[in-house]
């Protein structure tokens, strides 16, 4: 075969010449190529284009994967192209021996053009194999230099970071001894303010301290009166009433059971007492506390006065004196009602407040409570009906109607009802 001519003359040999470079050249097997290769062994040469860590966690940055993905050999697809063209070699070889018996130049040509055609496509293939190697290495070049240029680009802003700390904890430092300063200023304003509540109490209009003691017992008792009057006018059932304040009271007389709403109204003003100091100045500028109300319902004093009638009142009973709850929304709503009997519970308020304010003015103050069933102590103790009876009887307390307090170095007894102490108890 010489020029794509084929010349008659000597078929045998041309075939073997032909045979001969051709199984040099392609070196190909029976009709199933490679057939005793392992088939899977071709997925090992299978090519990725995803970019991982060491431990196949860690993922590539966008521009690394359009880069380093970027080829145009497509390994496995061009491999099966090879087999193919492998494949129509060894049919145009066939044809080529089927077309010397008999004879036919015609055939021959024919096949001659297939097996160049084939050679020329794995030439093709090999060039594109080349040029892939090529370009993969130019990709992996333009890998290192995108990573290159963001680590740059991550350097200059961990340093601008790094700034903004630095800024930040500046900033901090300067936050930290401005509170300082201010929590200082804080300490000695409130210093001053508890000196102007000491000056305020004692600049009060006031004999001593017991009369604030003393005008809290008689507040209690004025507005224990109408209530018990507004309970009977109301239909209920006073004894009723009393023994579920405390039960099995022993009263001298009937009448003493009085001290049952008292003590129960006392126990209500002192829940929770608090030693906090506050000024008093808006309270002692006004002779009728409900005036301090009407100036600021806002006030300290007037927030302890809601939460104190919220707590004594109850819903049932002041429904069942007025027919209504207006008095009862009024109040919750921030109000203070100029009534008869808000009035009077103003004005018990606002000695419980001062009371409070006192003890709060005093470094070492207390409160404390007396049980039912101790045994009556003068020292601690004043009957409100006084120790009837035997100069050295004994006596039992039934009710606590106000507590007892140690202001400062000054000790102001608990008023308590007593009934007599049997000799087996």
């Amino acid at each position: 075969m010489e020029g794509g001519v084929i010349k008659p003359t000597k078929p045998a040999s041309n075939i073997s010449e032909i045979a001969s470079k051709f199984a040099k050249v392609c070196k190909f097997r029976s009709i199933g190529v490679f057939s005793s290769e392992n088939p899977s062994h071709l997925q090992h040469h299978k090519f990725s284009t995803d970019v991982k860590s060491v431990d196949g966690v860690q993922k590539p940055i966008p521009e690394l994967i359009e880069v380093c993905s970027n080829s145009n050999w497509s390994g496995h697809d061009d491999v099966l192209k090879v087999f193919d063209i492998m494949s129509e070699l060894k049919l145009a070889y066939v044809q080529l021996q089927e077309a010397h018996i008999p004879y036919d130049p015609d055939k021959i040509k024919t096949a001659d053009d297939l097996v160049l055609s084939n050679l020329d496509k794995l030439c093709k293939v090999r060039r594109a194999f080349k040029e892939s190697q090529f370009q993969k290495s130019n990709s992996l070049s333009a890998c290192l230099t995108i990573l290159r240029a963001e680590i740059k680009v991550q350097e200059k802003l961990l340093e601008r970071l790094k700034a903004q700390a630095k800024t930040k904890d500046a900033e901090i430092s300067y936050l930290k001894r401005e509170f300082q300063d201010l929590d200082g200023k804080n300490k000695m304003l409130k210093e001053e303010i508890k000196c102007k509540e000491r000056e305020a109490i004692k600049r009060m209009n006031l004999s001593s301290v017991d009369n604030v003691v003393k005008e809290l017992s008689k507040g209690i008792h004025d507005f224990a009166k109408p209530l018990i009057a507004l309970m009977k006018a109301s239909g209920w059932d006073l004894d009723e009433a009393a023994s579920s304040i405390q039960d099995s009271v022993v009263y001298s007389v009937r009448s003493h059971k009085k001290y049952a709403f008292e003590a129960y109204i006392s126990r209500r003003m002192f829940y929770g007492f608090s030693l906090k100091s506050h000024n008093v100045d808006d309270v002692l500028r006004f002779n009728d506390p409900i005036d301090v109300l009407i100036e600021d319902p806002n006030c300290k004093f007037a927030a302890f006065c809601r939460t104190k009638y919220l707590l004594i009142v109850h819903p049932r009973i002041e429904a069942s004196f007025f027919g209504n709850l207006d008095q009862r929304n009024f109040v919750l709503s921030g109000k203070h009602p100029i009534t008869p009997f808000y009035q009077l519970f103003v004005k018990m308020a606002r000695w419980v407040w001062l009371l409070q304010c006192i003890a709060a003015s005093e470094p070492e103050s207390e409160m404390f409570v007396v049980n039912r069933g101790t045994e009556f102590s003068d020292y601690y103790m004043e009957s409100v009906e006084g120790v009837l009876g035997e100069k050295n009887g004994r006596y039992k307390v039934e009710l606590m109607i106000t507590p007892g307090f140690r202001i400062g170095n000054r000790l102001f007894k608990s008023r308590v009802y007593v009934s007599k102490l049997n000799n087996g108890y």
